[in-house]
């Protein structure tokens, strides 16, 4: 596509312009390895490199037009320079422009949470497509911008401004009437501006508990970042063009009543917050006399819900207790965007899959229990190790590490829920980055006080030898758990990242001892 410059440059907030002309952008691109003919570069300091050290680069490979922050080594004639204050919070609004504003032609649901997020993405966009309403998504797992879904390639849960736009113009272009958004505290905060110029109609909320204090510095900046998606309902009308069809869209908040954080998030909004609770508080759906096996779980669920108000009895095929306050959560957001009575989504619920890497039982005839999820949290160890610990008899054997240049404060928390759970721990990479992997280890090693080395507390930071010395631990009876990897296909060291598939590593595994074939 071809867009006016000058229709881009009126989108920011320019110090100085140079050599504006007439010309057009076919492209908007942060890295100079993807620029071609036409593109718009925008040179803004990142994590390894700074994007002002490219802009020649840029230029040379067929850059229009260059956003930068201070004034470049040289000037090329026939080249438009854009000077802002900050390079990578013009990408928002420049984006916008430049995909026509997609958020405004589709129903746009936000997911936000610490754990929770990419499952109740994923429901509410199975609810949605089963309700024959046609939706678009975009989480940490994968996405489908109206063409099926694709796997997510990035360890990255909510992409840059320009990729945001982009997918959401593709789901408009391909007859999406919603969007559903994984919207993490990154995205959502003010310092990337990723998420800045999507209009929300609809604010998830799943939960908040310790996390990336590396990037916000505080639980109390983290939670705030996370609380800005409800309050981007506040901030612009909700009158939009849905399918050729100006509509009133509905503008609303759910929240999970079971966390502490509730009320504060409630209160960042004027629209109406709906609450739900999976463990029988009282809410607008609430969960009771919850019955979980291996498969999934069964309960009755108290609904007052948009004049519905009914005691029914519910049944999902999605492993760990903790799913139902996701779907506790889609189903109302589906119910009120809708305007469809909860009760009549309940005969869908059975028909639910889970994603990739959570709670991904893998069974192969071995004689222990084997399940891949992507918990790397204290507080998603806390969600999932009690259940299965009520219903494992034999030996918890749980793998797991933790990220390097992450919050580091959570590594020793991780090794304390984890000892309390389970029976013998081995520790593994998971993504260690620019820190020595056996340093990570160490750390959440300082939990473990009453673990054995070399008896039930392994290091190991070859995760491929780990998952072998997990597997060669585990009897018949006892459950191996593989922690903090889940659906990623890749190990990122400071000096190369690994490809890497956390399940099809233990299929390997499982085929070298003696279980390939795949059971019913």
């Amino acid at each position: 596509m071809n867009v006016p410059l000058s229709s881009l440059v009126s989108a920011l907030e320019c110090l100085q312009i140079r050599g504006l002309a007439g010309q057009s952008v076919g492209s908007l691109e942060y890295d100079s390895r993807k620029v071609r003919k036409g593109s718009l570069f925008f040179a803004f300091p990142g994590l390894h490199a700074d994007g002002y050290d490219f802009i020649e680069t840029a230029v040379l490979k067929g850059a229009c037009a260059v956003v930068h922050e201070k004034p470049p080594a040289s000037y090329i004639e026939g080249i438009c320079y854009l000077q802002v204050k900050d390079a990578r919070l013009s990408m928002g609004p420049a984006a916008a422009a430049f995909y026509g504003h997609p958020s405004r032609n589709l129903r746009v649901i936000g997911v936000t949470g610490t754990e929770g997020k990419s499952t109740t993405v994923s429901l509410v966009y199975q609810l949605l497509t089963l309700a024959q309403d046609k939706t678009g998504f975009f989480s940490t797992v994968n996405s489908d911008d109206g063409s099926g879904e694709k796997p997510n390639p990035e360890h990255q849960t909510t992409p840059e401004a320009t990729a945001v736009q982009r997918l959401l113009a593709t789901m408009r272009d391909s007859g999406c009437r919603n969007a559903v958004v994984e919207s993490s505290s990154h995205g959502l905060s003010p310092r990337t501006g990723r998420l800045a110029q999507v209009e929300f109609d609809v604010a998830i909320f799943t939960n908040v508990t310790h996390e990336h204090l590396e990037f916000h510095g505080t639980w109390e900046q983290y939670r705030l970042d996370k609380s800005r998606l409800f309050e981007s309902l506040d901030k612009s009308g909700h009158r939009k063009s849905i399918g050729g069809l100006v509509q009133e869209v509905p503008s609303f908040g759910v929240a999970n009543a079971d966390d502490p954080s509730a009320g504060f998030f409630v209160s960042k909004t004027r629209k109406e917050v709906f609450t739900f609770s999976a463990k029988g508080q009282e809410a607008h759906l609430s969960a009771k006399g919850i019955a979980s096996d291996s498969e999934g779980s069964s309960f009755t669920i108290l609904g007052n819900l948009n004049g519905c108000e009914a005691i029914k009895e519910a049944r999902i095929n999605l492993p760990g207790e903790f799913n139902i306050g996701n779907v506790l959560a889609a189903l109302i957001a589906v119910s009120v965007l809708l305007s469809k009575p909860w009760t009549e989504l309940l005969p869908s619920l059975p028909f639910l899959i889970p994603v990739k890497g959570r709670m991904t039982k893998i069974d192969r005839g071995q004689p222990f229990e084997l399940i891949v999820d992507y918990a790397h949290t204290p507080s998603s160890f806390e969600a999932i190790l009690p259940p299965l610990r009520s219903r494992i008899k034999g030996k918890i054997i749980c793998l797991f590490g933790s990220g390097g240049e992450r919050d580091s404060q959570k590594r020793p928390l991780q090794g304390r829920v984890a000892e309390r759970y389970c029976d013998t721990l081995v520790l593994a990479d998971e993504d260690p980055r620019g820190e020595k992997p056996m340093d990570i280890l160490e750390d959440i090693a300082l939990g473990c006080a009453k673990l054995r080395r070399g008896e039930n507390l392994f290091l190991i930071p070859d995760r491929k030898e780990a998952i072998r010395t997990a597997f060669s631990l585990a009897r018949s009876g006892d459950l191996v758990l593989l922690l903090g990897k889940g659906h990623e296909n890749s190990i990122i060291y400071s000096d190369r990242v690994m490809p890497y598939d956390e399940i099809a590593e233990s299929l390997k595994a499982l085929e070298e001892i003696g279980y390939a074939k795949e059971t019913r």
